[in-house]
């Protein structure tokens, strides 16, 4: 009997752990953090890697983000019960409570604020109240703003760009302790431009808009039944929605050169760059030709592939 209280103890303990894994979208959360560190190295004054830093960057990044994930769930718990692909989450599934949810959120989401703040301070600044603050504005900004907006207008993906990409702002201010993109990071001896941080920003943010479109252009079907208005046109997938793809790509191109530009990184990475937003554009007007499913699956995947490709190369290509 004792055997089996303790294998029916295990099974439901693994369970729990599954089920906040799922709360906080453990996979799409690691996306989100990955972005935040590489920027976070990417930063002139991040020369030799201490994995501890880097470790709890990650901690905070996910305490963070899978606080603003859980917060979503809770609040989608009757929105997410009618669509196939988010029916088994564990709030829409009755096996987590809102209120659990909503507690789960508040102590991650405060912790890593707090993790953002203490363990990146400053010598010169002390507590890193940019790095924190900007952390708690994406955390309300996607949790109380985009995810109510998702059902009002689709300018909610406008919206839900800014946290999608202020990771990559957080992780070069938890580095620098400098918001101002005018000011200047000392490193080595050198002076670099603190612009490098929005750069990052920009390029992130503006990915978001044929990566974001072609997902709700193959999950259109489950999102109209939910209510979601995420594509720009009324109408569902149409040839806007497709230019509008095109347009966010093209304006990747020179955003892609300002990393060299500012001295961030050299001549190798802004080819890869420039390469990759011209794939972008390609998948985008295929798109725009073909008009199908296919063809938006072709922009998601192409999406997926290019962000580690960029911030990698850059990371890989960076002067210090």
């Amino acid at each position: 009997m004792a055997e089996t209280n303790r294998g029916s103890t295990s099974f439901s303990l693994a369970s729990k752990v599954k089920d906040y894994f799922q709360l906080i979208k453990f996979t799409l959360s690691f996306t989100v953090v990955f972005s935040c560190v590489i920027c976070y190295l990417l930063a002139p004054n991040v020369v030799d890697y201490d994995w501890w830093t880097i470790f709890l960057l990650f901690v905070a990044g996910m305490l963070v983000t899978g606080s603003a994930n859980a917060i979503n769930q809770a609040v989608e718990k009757d929105t997410d019960a009618v669509m196939k692909r988010t029916a088994s989450r564990p709030v829409a599934g009755g096996r987590m409570s809102q209120e659990e949810a909503y507690i789960f959120a508040a102590i991650t989401g405060l912790t890593g604020v707090v993790m953002m703040g203490w363990f990146f301070r400053s010598a010169e600044n002390g507590f890193n109240w940019n790095a924190a603050l900007l952390s708690a504005f994406s955390l309300f900004l996607y949790a109380f703003i985009y995810t109510p907006l998702k059902k009002i207008n689709s300018i909610a993906v406008l919206v839900g760009a800014f946290p999608g990409a202020l990771p990559c702002l957080i992780g070069w201010v938890a580095a620098t302790n400098l918001l101002n993109p005018m000011g200047e990071v000392m490193a080595n001896g050198k002076t670099f431009s603190n612009a490098g941080g929005w750069v990052l920003f920009a390029i992130q943010f503006l990915w978001q808009f044929p990566h974001f479109w072609a997902i709700a252009w193959v999950a259109h079907g489950d999102y109209s039944k939910a209510g979601f208005k995420l594509l720009p046109a009324d109408k569902g997938p149409t040839r806007f929605t497709a230019i509008q793809g095109i347009m966010y790509s093209v304006l990747m191109i020179p955003v892609g050169i300002l990393p060299y530009y500012f001295g961030m990184t050299g001549q190798v990475s802004m080819w890869i760059l420039i390469l990759c937003n011209l794939f972008m554009v390609f998948q985008s007007v295929r798109l725009y030709k073909e008009m199908n499913a296919k063809a938006a699956r072709r922009v998601m995947f192409s999406s997926y592939i290019y962000l580690p490709i960029v911030l990698l190369s850059l990371l890989a290509d960076k002067i210090r």
